[in-house]
């Protein structure tokens, strides 16, 4: 037999058990696991989905998030989709060995300018891995802590491999002259220059060596590929299709039980999150924003999906036979710890970095309401619900004294369901009922009055909104609140409804659905002065010309993309405003959203809160700190005491500060 024909059978045979493997490989990983998870809602608006698939699958948009990690997978992933024609062409040229000794691709394989684009893509992506293995193995940023090092550096030399062996086998067969457009491929010309003076003998043999390098690693490289890290090149595509298109803050309903599913198991998520825990790359770009993970807390939204794809990938979860699989596990306790799955803070900044769309808040909270059914969760978070569920507020204060803080006004407030109002003010918990905060409610109110808003109240017929109560995944108390509010609100006759808490703005607008019912809005406060101070109705009297930063409060700018309303108000105030390093849709969280304000810390390094007012405190000649949050106030207010930034920094609602310049 000729090494011709041996070669074209090696080669069959090799594409035989690679692509083999790689079938059985992901067969037995992916479809045990998606049928143990539950039907996902048809799926719709597929041409949105079709262009999300171009502009972040193909695009990569949110990679470019961080600059130079982005710009390394850009040229990695658009090198291989466009250089799969040379893996094509190595494939060819194997399997037809023994016909033709030196295959060149019909048309392809002599187009010079495609020639050239792949021999600059293949330099360009060689610099692109050296500059990842120099990331991991050099700067070692913290965000790689708990994912697979061995795994990416190894795929990593992979790809150099598989670029450098391409280049030097386009070079030999320049040298020996087979190649009809090697004068369109400078990198490889190059090197078969610094390769010429070697006899003919040496450079036939590293063309064949580097032959079989390139394709056997690329085979190895696809037999593997089930299983790992990697196997996002697989599932990017569909889980990027079938991301999730409701309104960030509209959670999912919770998992009904069907009597087949193991409660509080992996089978409570649905096959699209499923898919999800295959997709995660392990990158950390999660675990860097992520506020409880930078206190300290053992919770890493990374660390989270990686826990439940090997859950879902380990002996037993991958039996096709339900009855010969062992019991399945109960995420909490058993596949992530209790502590972790409630040190979230709800805040989606994993969800919004993430640049797959993998949704991390969403199945912990499906863990949350399991846990909430049996009862297991922090003593303290039972008794503000009992509250809650009393009373319709958390801090346990009688219906009728929810209006107290009007009694510090001169003019009184109308009530919303006995005269009608243009504006409906929906205060929420902290705004209406923390007694630290009471003298600010009736300051905005005073502003109200002075600019002539038609607004009122609905004195004891409002209770919370439910926003934090569903997210710590009391779903039947959020019921209870909604009927309550939404009966309340009934009652009233009103245009619109403005409030100063964004996540009872969240709610309101997304979870009642009441934004644009009846011709009605939900908009923030920041929103409403925005608007009115662009119609010209008002003008400012004084030029405060204060040095300040602002915090974006998560329910307003991530989960609801209102960022510029509140910058507009402050700049109209006439003050400077500096931006915090982390702002925008990356700010980081205060700690207090997801019920976290509602339970106890346990051991932390240093609070979100803390960690923020520092941030602030730092920026050159800032005094105070502009926020649109009443929980905001209460945190910041006391980090600012127990970090003592008292005197140097300055917590100030934007309400307040629209009122002084006013």
């Amino acid at each position: 037999m000729t090494y011709a024909a041996a070669k074209s059978i090696l080669v069959f045979l090799g594409l035989l058990v690679s692509f083999g493997v790689f079938a059985a490989r992901t067969f037995r990983l992916l479809w045990p696991a998606m049928r143990r998870g539950r039907p996902d809602p048809p799926f719709a608006q597929w041409r949105q989905r079709l262009g999300g698939v171009l502009v972040y699958a193909f695009g990569q948009r949110r990679l470019f998030r961080f600059l130079l990690p982005g710009i390394a997978h850009f040229f990695i992933f658009w090198g291989f989709v466009i250089l799969s024609l040379t893996i094509l062409q190595a494939v060819l040229e194997g399997l037809l060995a023994f016909r033709t000794v030196d295959f060149i691709l019909p048309g392809i394989g002599s187009w010079g300018p495609l020639a050239l684009l792949e021999d600059l893509l293949a330099a360009a992506v060689a610099i692109a891995v050296a500059y990842a293995l120099f990331l991991r193995l050099v700067l070692k940023p913290a965000r790689y802590e708990g994912s697979h090092k061995a795994e990416g550096v190894m795929v990593l030399a992979f790809i150099l491999t598989i670029m450098a062996t391409l280049l030097l086998m386009n070079a030999i067969r320049g040298n020996r002259g087979v190649d009809p457009v090697s004068s369109w491929r400078p990198i490889s010309t190059l090197m078969g220059a610094m390769l010429r003076p070697a006899p003919e003998g040496l450079q036939a043999a590293l063309g064949e060596g580097a032959y079989w390098i390139h394709l056997g690693v690329i085979l190895a490289f696809l037999a593997m590929l089930p299983g790992g890290k990697h196997f996002h090149v697989v599932t990017s595509l569909p889980a990027v299709l079938l991301r999730n298109l409701e309104p960030p803050g509209r959670l999912p309903g919770a998992p009904v039980p069907d009597g087949r599913s193991t409660p509080g198991s992996v089978e409570m998520f649905t096959r699209r999150q499923i898919l999800d825990f295959f997709t995660c790359t392990e990158c950390g770009r999660c675990q860097e924003v992520c506020p409880a993970h930078a206190s300290g807390l053992e919770l890493s939204p990374k660390t989270l999906i990686m826990s439940l794809r090997l859950e879902l990938s380990s002996d037993g979860a991958g039996v096709a036979d339900r009855s010969a699989a062992p019991r399945p596990r109960q995420v909490a306790g058993e596949v992530v710890s209790e502590q972790a799955i409630w040190q979230c803070t709800s805040c989606y900044a994993c969800d919004a970095e993430c640049p797959l769309f993998i949704e991390h808040v969403a199945p912990l909270i499906d863990v949350r309401r399991h846990l909430v059914l049996e009862g297991r969760m922090d003593p303290r978070l039972q008794d503000v619900l009992d509250s809650l569920g009393r009373y319709g507020n958390s801090f346990g204060l009688a219906e009728r004294a929810r209006a107290k803080w009007t009694e510090r006004l001169s003019q009184p407030v109308p009530d919303a369901r006995k005269q009608p109002v243009e504006f409906l003010w929906f205060l929420g918990d902290y705004a209406a009922c923390h007694p630290g905060l009471a003298e600010s409610t009736a300051a905005t109110a005073q502003l109200f009055q002075k600019i002539g808003l038609d607004f009122g109240i609905l004195y004891e017929g409002e209770r919370n909104a439910g926003n934090d109560v569903r997210r710590v995944g009391e779903e039947g108390l959020f019921e209870l609140l909604r009927e309550k509010n939404l009966e309340a609100l009934g009652g009233a006759r009103f245009r619109s409804i403005v409030t100063t808490d964004p996540h009872s703005y969240n709610t309101l607008k997304n979870e009642y659905a009441l934004d644009g019912k009846d011709g009605a809005e939900v908009l923030h406060v920041s929103e409403l002065l925005s608007r009115r101070l662009a119609s010209g109705d008002w003008r400012l009297s004084r030029v405060l010309g204060y040095r300040v930063t602002y915090h974006d409060p998560c329910y307003l700018g991530r989960y609801n993309g209102v960022y510029d309303a509140p910058r507009r108000v402050i700049a109209a105030a006439g003050c400077d405003l500096v931006e915090m390093p982390r702002h925008g849709d990356r700010a980081m969280c205060c700690g207090a959203g997801g019920g976290r304000i509602w339970m106890d810390e346990g051991p932390i390094r240093e609070r979100p809160s803390e960690i923020r007012v520092r941030e602030a405190a730092a920026l050159d000649g800032v005094g105070q700190l502009v926020v649109a949050c009443p929980k905001d106030v209460a945190m910041f207010r006391d980090a600012v005491k127990t970090v003592g930034l008292e005197g140097r920094l300055v917590i100030r609602e934007l309400t307040e500060l629209f009122h002084e310049a006013l």
